[in-house]
């Protein structure tokens, strides 16, 4: 069966429900990190559509996650946050003040809170996490650097509110759960604690993933799925393959860029 359809997903969902694993959306797991668990993850990051998708499927297995939804024009869709939050999911903000600002802190800042209130005229939102732009010299989680995400009723980011040498994190950047040669801004603080080292280099497709849950021997992880990426249709998987390999190839070339002048 090809991977990173809709029918996958659902077979990753039923694997998880299968086992003694609690899903948790981002909110819940930071409200209380003890105990078997796994935090779903989601970046609305374009195709809204696929998005509702994906959490109209988890909703009908009584699974709740976290929505990442960015501000821009064809995903700030009023309607879809609302639609996703009344499936029980956490609505978050998915922000990138420091591009839209051009690595300007103090403007970014002023975006920030302008769009955080726009976000929660629709939904609840108390976490928020960064979006990546692998062509910005800057990262967005460069706002916090100066600044406290607290200040403006955020009570986490998952980038650095969650610990991740306990908890084993996995995320479908470049459409492959391995190869972190081409995750650019995807990466975590510490990328090479021990749970990282040892699962990292195992897990590759969306059966490694259902089968290492089947296992059960991580205590906690945390799944990050790009709701774009994930598509039953064979024209619109193999756009997403095709549009996913050949951005790769530029994020691949911007990693080792950056090593040769480093």
């Amino acid at each position: 069966m090809r991977d990173f359809t809709l029918s996958k997903y659902e077979e990753l969902i039923k694997a998880i429900g299968s086992t003694e694993y609690k899903p948790l959306p981002v909110l819940d797991y930071l409200s209380s990190p003890e105990g078997k668990c796994i935090i779903l993850r989601h970046d609305v990051d374009r195709a809204v559509d696929r998005n509702l998708d994906m959490a109209r499927l988890e909703a009908e297995y009584g699974v709740r996650s976290t929505y990442y939804f960015r501000h821009v024009k064809d995903v700030f869709i009023p309607s879809a946050i609302e639609e996703v939050a009344d499936l029980g999911h956490e609505v978050g903000f998915h922000y990138e003040v420091m591009d839209k600002a051009q690595g300007d802190k103090e403007k970014a800042l002023e975006i920030f809170k302008a769009e955080l209130e726009d976000l929660r005229k629709y939904a609840e939102v108390t976490t928020a996490c960064m979006h990546g732009n692998p062509f910005a010299s800057w990262s967005n989680r460069d706002l916090w650097k100066d600044h406290n995400h607290t200040d403006f009723g955020i009570v986490g980011e998952p980038y650095f509110s969650i610990d991740y040498s306990k908890v084993l994190y996995l995320t479908d950047t470049g459409r492959t759960w391995a190869d972190r040669n081409i995750r650019v801004k995807d990466v975590l603080e510490s990328p090479d604690n021990e749970l990282s080292v040892r699962y990292g280099k195992t897990i590759k497709s969306t059966d490694d993933v259902i089968n290492l849950v089947k296992r059960e021997e991580v205590e906690q992880m945390c799944i990050l799925a790009h709701p774009n990426r994930w598509c039953d249709g064979m024209l619109g998987w193999t756009k997403e393959l095709v549009f996913q390999n050949l951005k790769n190839v530029g994020k691949a070339g911007i990693i080792q860029y950056r090593k040769i002048t480093q």
